[in-house]
This record gives C-alpha cells, structure tokens and sequence, in this order.
C-alpha cells in the first residue's frame, strides 16, 4: 500500500528498527557489462548507522518495471535508494520514471542547471544532452556531491548515480542525516568443522535463541572442511546466550572427535 501522501516516508517501526531497500537500475548490469560495486558499499554504510539494507532489486532501463519496483519498496522500507540512469543519455529514464511513480511533475530545476554550468564551464558546451541531467521532479531535494553532478531525494527515496565513485559520495553525503535506529550486534565463531557436523544442533540453538540470527559459512582449509559462524542480534544480552550455546556444542563435538 503506498502512503496517501506520496512524498512522506514509511514510518518507522514500531521496535525502532529502520530499514531500507535498494533498487539498482541498468540494462548494463542485468547483461554483465557492467559489475555493480554499489551493493556492499551502501550496506556497510548502511550496517554503520544501524539501517538494515534488506532487500535489493535490479531492474533494466524500462519505465514500468522502475516505476512497478520503487513503488513496491517506497511502501515496504524507511528509505530506498537507487542508483543508474541519471545521466545525459537517451535510456537515463531514472528521473522520469521517479516522478511517475509519485504523481508529480519534471523539469529542468533552476538549482542543478546553475550546478551543471558552474562545474562544466570551460569543459564542455550545455547541450539539450547534458541538460537532461538537470531534469529533477518537483519538490525534491538535491544531493549535490563534490565528484558529478546532483542526484535528489523525494519522500523517503534518494536517487543517486550509478558511477561507484559518485554514488559513494552521494551516500556519504546522506546516510549520516538519516538517523539509524539500534544497530545490530554480531559476533564471529570458527566452527572448525563441516557444516553437516553441526547443521542439527546449530538448528536447535537457533530456535531457543530467536532474538538472534545466526549464519553459517563454510570454507575449505588444508584439505578439510570448516565453517564459520555469525551471530547476530539486536540485544547483547541475546548475543551472548547464543555465543555461549554454540561455544558448549562445539566443545561437546570436538571432545568426541579423533585426535588428528
């Protein structure tokens, strides 16, 4: 359900948790001509704050599937991000798709043409092309990085380049104003073992523990495998049972286990 107002972000929940959802745009990616950088780093900032990135969609450069996936997210999540097709091209639509999924209307913003001047002046003519990076849909703000040229934020979405170098300043620029809400603690185990060895009582431990989310990764090392452990939880008070609970059955495993 999207909000009445459609420029107003979803409410915070109730358990202080804030989220956000990622929607990558660009033919490039979907091909594999181009490989996304922007994922892992908008987490990590994202982690940093204490907002949970969790959900990530890429859609091509298509108006419908843009407008079909933002408004899916926008009403699901605190904040969404996008990043692609903001540039001078003729399949940059990201702009025009934006502001048809909230209703409103575009054109080239007084702001990001004096900006788009100042920063090309002596560089580069401004053409109808270029101008196009200047089209921002009414009653949004700009984010304006110090590397290209602005993207802007409508409501609870903030739409950024899809150039890692640019999109990384957008999101430093941004995620610091948003305001996090408790952040999620974690704390790493070495199993030492395969994950079939542990898959059961792991399981039991994380059904008594279910203020946590515990993740399992298995590696090789010298021939054998091993897995590691994550646990994660918004409480130390959690964190700490479900460490301990792991810590005893790994020690129950390895005390029944042939000397090597």
């Amino acid at each position: 359900m999207i909000p009445d107002d459609p420029t107003s972000p979803a409410p915070r929940a109730d358990d202080g948790i804030v989220t956000a959802g990622f929607l990558v745009i660009g033919d490039e990616i979907l091909s594999g001509r181009t490989k996304d950088k922007n994922i892992g780093f908008l987490a990590d900032a994202l982690t940093a704050v204490g907002i949970d990135l969790t959900e990530v969609r890429i859609v091509p450069d298509d108006t419908d599937r843009i407008v079909e996936a933002l408004n899916a997210l926008r009403a699901r999540w605190t904040h969404v991000f996008t990043s692609g097709g903001i540039g001078p091209t003729h399949d940059d639509i990201t702009s025009d798709a934006i502001a048809a999924a909230f209703g409103v209307g575009i054109d080239h913003d007084p702001r990001a043409v004096a900006i788009l001047t100042a920063r090309l002046a002596g560089r580069a003519e401004i053409n109808e092309a270029r101008l196009r990076m200047a089209r921002i849909p009414f009653g949004a703000d700009l984010i304006v990085p110090a590397n290209g040229m602005p993207g802007f934020t409508l409501g609870n979405v903030h739409v950024m380049a899809g150039v890692p170098s640019v999109f990384q300043a957008m999101v430093e620029q941004v995620v610091p104003t948003l305001g996090g809400g408790r952040p999620m603690l974690s704390r790493s185990i070495d199993a030492k073992v395969g994950e079939g060895t542990i898959a059961t009582p792991l399981g039991a431990i994380q059904k008594a523990h279910p203020a946590t989310v515990i993740g399992s990764y298995p590696y090789e090392r010298d021939g054998r495998y091993a897995t590691n452990l994550v646990v994660r939880s918004r409480s130390q008070e959690a964190l700490d049972a479900a460490h301990a609970a792991i810590e005893a059955m790994l020690a129950d495993i390895h005390s029944h286990m042939p000397a090597r």
